[in-house]
Order: C-alpha cells, then structure tokens, then sequence
C-alpha cells in the first residue's frame, strides 16, 4: 500500500528533472500520512492527476470512508498538480482547501481526478473529483495552493584563506 512504482508521469517531466539530478517518480509520493491511508499515485501530469486510496482504514466510527481522508486525497493530486504546473523551480504549498461530501464509501477503492481551474504564476487552482468503484460522486473539492520559488541549495563553506 502507498508504494509509487506505479506512477505515471509524462517522459518529457522527468527526463527535466533528471537533468537536475532528481529521480522523479521516487521524490514525489503521497508523502508518510498519504502512505500510511494507502494511497497511490496511478498517472501525474500538471493537466491531469488520478490517485487512488482504499476505504478500509480510512473510516469514521459509522464504517464510511471520513471527510478528512477523502481532504487527504484531494489536496494530495491537487498538490501533485501544482507542483507539475510550477515546474522544478518552484514549490507548491497548499493554501486553500475545500470539500464537499456527496455521499459514503463503506469498501472498496475511491479515485480522485484534480484537473486544473487555473494555472497561473504564483497560484494554481484544482478540481478534485472522488469516486466510488460504482463511479459515483463521493466528493468534489477544490485546492488553491500557492507557488513558492524552490529553496537553492546553501553554498558550500570555503577554505579560510591564509593569512
């Protein structure tokens, strides 16, 4: 569960950032919580990303798959998104999440699709969509996240120079 061998991400995406030396598909995951709620990135592009997460270990007491997971999914693709839209100089932070809850999930699998509302600049907006395996609507959530410039790395320390 939460493995990312699965990932999808468009050759041109990671041939540009593997001329910055970063392998892709093994940097980007769901992340320790995405992992630990199971869910698994199947295709990745700034116009397109789909997720998957089970709903068993992802219920409320009344055994429905809960809002915060279906929260966790969504600004998870739409993050990915983001990130993709802003390429490998920038960092997306998400800065606005908002959901709403069609109906419960009690097993199976949910997807989410994030498409893009808006790709600018310095913010990216995405559409979530989650659905059940009946391909029914559990929840539509929107993600704003904000696109910071990507920290450099410090430079290396210098030899004092004798004096």
């Amino acid at each position: 569960m939460g493995e990312q061998n699965h990932v999808k991400f468009p050759q041109e995406v990671i041939d540009e950032y593997a001329t910055l030396g970063v392998d892709l598909p093994a940097l980007f995951s769901a992340g320790h919580l995405g992992t630990r709620m199971g869910v698994e990135i199947k295709e990745a592009a700034a116009d397109r990303v789909v997720g998957t997460m089970p709903v068993e270990g992802n219920t409320q007491p009344y055994g429905l798959l809960h809002g915060g997971a279906s929260a966790v999914l969504a600004e998870t693709l739409g993050s990915v998104g983001s990130m993709l839209h802003g390429g490998p100089g920038k960092i997306a932070v998400g800065v606005d999440l908002n959901c709403t809850h069609h109906r419960g999930a009690r097993s199976g699998l949910v997807t989410g699709v994030a498409t893009p509302v808006h790709r600018g600049r310095t913010t990216a907006t995405y559409e979530i969509v989650i659905t059940d395996e009946q391909d029914k609507r559990v929840c539509t959530a929107r993600l704003t996240c904000l696109l910071k410039d990507a920290p450099t790395a410090p430079a290396a320390p210098t030899a004092p120079s004798a004096a």
